[in-house]
């Protein structure tokens, strides 16, 4: 029996924004119920608005990608002991829900309550940044912050806008990453690379950790050596040469080595009894030649 049109059609839409990565999950061993939520594009008018509500200009990439689809979700499970577990999720944030990380102070807020915004302070290194580390993006007005990605509760991907001011359109952008502890990570410089980052880690947990110095978790990593090993072992070698750079090294001989102890002078002690014993010995045989004489 063939398939309709419409299926046909759907299939051909998730193979081209997805870049193919539908049909290598469903081919991947373990993998069951890929799904891809077909969405409608989104209207010119709806991003004129949202650029004037938020005094930025959407990167062209970013804008192509809303015209052609009003957001992404693709997610996919693995089959354990005849259960289906939840594994991957690539998601993208609808022109609706991109909506800015720091939200304005409500009316009935405390007035010394605290923000995003305190954890801001004027250093000269994070002003300018370095050069292989560059700047920040702040809490505050400097900054225009919006959520592309919630990763599930493990971070947020951001579309970020620098050095902003008051009333002036921002037009350049970057993706950045902010993990819970609340320190930002550069990812991209455009969303196409983004986007192309985050089919090719499959949409598993925790990979955005990758670009940060601490790495995913233990059982992110396991999955990712076992549904991604080339990337994954590609990351270690980037990371460190010997490929072991979030691996706790610990020598046995020297992690549980006890005080040591002085050695028991056993053969001083049994001459000193052996004396002992000739010396008592030769005072019993005296006493018994004297009581004899």
């Amino acid at each position: 029996m063939e398939e309709p049109k419409e299926s046909l059609t759907f299939k051909g839409v998730a193979e081209r924004l997805t870049l193919g990565i539908t049909r290598i999950l469903e081919n991947m061993p373990g993998v069951v119920d890929v799904r891809f939520a077909e969405r409608e594009p989104a209207e010119k008018r709806s991003l004129l608005s949202w650029e004037q509500k938020n005094t930025c200009i959407l990167p062209e990439d970013l804008r192509d990608f809303y015209l052609t689809t009003d957001g992404l979700t693709l997610t996919w499970s693995v089959k354990l002991d005849n259960e289906c577990v939840p594994l991957g999720s690539m998601m993208i944030n609808s022109v609706a829900q991109l909506c800015p990380l720091l939200q304005p102070v409500s009316l009935f807020s405390l007035p010394n309550a605290p923000s995003l915004a305190d954890l801001d302070w004027e250093e000269d290194d994070t002003e300018s940044g370095t050069a292989n580390a560059p700047a920040a993006p702040h809490f505050d007005s400097r900054s225009r912050i919006f959520e592309l990605d919630s990763c599930g509760g493990n971070g947020k991907v951001c579309l970020v806008y620098k050095n902003c001011t008051s009333g002036v359109v921002a037009q350049q952008s970057e993706i950045w990453f902010l993990d819970r502890s609340l320190c930002w990570h550069l990812l991209t410089a455009t969303f196409t690379s983004y986007y192309r980052l985050m089919i090719t880690h499959l949409g598993l947990p925790e990979w955005q950790y990758a670009f940060t110095p601490y790495g995913p978790s233990p059982q992110a990593k396991q999955w990712a050596s076992l549904y991604q090993p080339l990337t994954f072992s590609s990351e270690l070698n980037l990371a460190d040469p010997a490929g072991d750079f979030h691996l706790n090294r610990l020598d046995p001989t020297k992690a549980f080595k006890g005080r040591a102890k002085t050695p028991v002078p056993k053969k001083k002690q049994s001459t000193q009894c052996s004396l002992g014993s000739a010396a008592k010995s030769q005072g019993s045989t005296g006493r018994h030649g004297g009581g004899r004489r």
